[in-house]
């Protein structure tokens, strides 16, 4: 009862920046452990993300990808991996919902199964900063082993590399072929600007 006490308190006063006719700063949100919203305008660590952006003096909606582009770029520049395709798997896999966990027990903004995430290390698959590193990596080996090919790489990402050397290709599951085509169209949609 005290945490959604607490939530009122602090969303409240946010919703109403909504509505405010003139704001002077962006609005960055965090999520903390008993799972708190917290709102500002200065964020004081790496784990807020810009929610809303001022532009002339007005605040507008921004592109929630936009909390995470720092995290995005730098595992792009580190390794080697186009950034709009990483910008489009986090889009299919969660969103960009750092939270996010599937019913399979899928963790984070890239979506990392447990034993993908002790592969590659990540301490807490929670933490953008570790899940996003962790994913990267993880897709970066995908397409070092599909020689580049980026359709076997992301159906060995969604299905794993066994289902698709199985089958000789992207398998022949509806989710799998379904969650190619959605990465591929948000990876189109970002290269061309309009995500």
């Amino acid at each position: 009862m005290s945490v959604h006490k607490k939530f009122t308190a602090v969303l409240f006063p946010f919703v109403g920046l909504f509505w405010a006719a003139s704001a002077s700063a962006d609005v960055y949100l965090y999520k903390d452990k008993q799972g708190v919203l917290n709102f500002t305008n200065v964020p004081n660590h790496g784990g807020y993300r810009r929610v809303l952006k001022e532009s002339s003096g007005q605040l507008t909606s921004g592109s929630i990808a936009n909390g995470y582009e720092e995290l995005i770029r730098s595992a792009s520049g580190r390794h080697n991996v186009d950034a709009d395709l990483i910008r489009a798997v986090i889009k299919a896999e969660s969103d960009f919902n750092s939270s996010a966990r599937s019913h399979k027990g899928a963790m984070g903004l890239m979506q990392l199964m447990p034993e993908t995430a002790r592969l590659h290390n990540v301490a807490d698959a929670y933490d953008p900063g570790d899940n996003v590193e962790g994913g990267v990596r993880h897709l970066k080996m995908l397409l070092e082993r599909y020689q580049g090919d980026i359709e076997l790489s992301l159906a060995a990402y969604n299905a794993g590399s066994s289902a698709v050397e199985k089958h000789g290709g992207i398998p022949p599951f509806a989710e799998t072929r379904e969650y190619v085509r959605r990465v591929l169209r948000f990876y189109e949609s970002y290269r061309g600007g309009a995500l």
